[in-house]
């Protein structure tokens, strides 16, 4: 996996170069955009790390980018900075999903204490995203009747009650069940079930 970057997305050239700076000598990892159009433009989105962008830029604000990752279910948590802020714009902010709102002039160790606990949020849902895509790939290699057993066997049905749901013989059902503990790389039922639980927030995912 990559080395997580902190995103800043400012229009001020002078809080980027600070903020930079302050990250570098830390040791993290900063990359820097005037503003949010730049960042959507060149960044790698899928991959971990987090944003620190200002609420309010030419263009895009921060919000709007806070809500643009959001629709698009980037795993990129957001840090509002502000130096006109309110309570209703914090309160906004953290409906929205940022992961924290401070407003400028800000403590360094603040700043970069709410840095790294976005840069391990983020990294969690990187791991968790990777480990959902690779569930998902292994779910479209089964069949479609491998599909149907594997439904059934999660949901507690005995080989007897699938056979009889499916209409097809226990023996059919014992073989495709085989086939989807080895296809799923399942060493129990338990790691079915949860395989079978984390692509219930995929419903997009389809056996082949």
């Amino acid at each position: 996996m990559t080395r997580p970057l902190v995103h800043i997305v400012d229009d001020d050239p002078a809080v980027r170069d600070s903020l930079s700076m302050l990250l570098e000598a830390a040791d993290l990892a900063p990359a820097a955009y005037a503003d949010a159009e730049t960042f959507l433009a060149e960044a790698a989105l899928d991959s971990p790390g987090c944003v620190v962008a200002d609420v309010r830029m030419p263009g895009m604000s921060g919000l709007d980018l806070l809500r643009l990752l959001n629709q698009r279910r980037l795993d990129l948590p957001l840090i509002v900075i502000s130096g006109h802020a309110d309570v209703a714009m914090a309160v906004e902010a953290l409906k929205e999903g940022a992961a924290d709102f401070i407003e400028k002039p800000f403590d360094d160790e603040t700043f970069l204490r709410s840095t790294r606990e976005a840069l391990d949020r983020g990294e969690r849902s990187f791991r968790q995203r990777c480990r959902r895509d690779e569930i998902e790939a292994r779910f479209r290699t089964l069949t479609p009747r491998e599909g149907e057993v594997m439904e059934r066997v999660v949901r507690g049905m005995p080989n007897k009650a699938i056979a009889a749901d499916l209409t097809i013989s226990v023996r059919t059902v014992e073989i495709h069940r085989a086939r989807v503990m080895e296809k799923m790389e399942a060493d129990s039922l338990s790691a079915l079930v949860r395989m079978a639980l984390s692509l219930e927030d995929s419903p997009e995912a389809q056996p082949g």
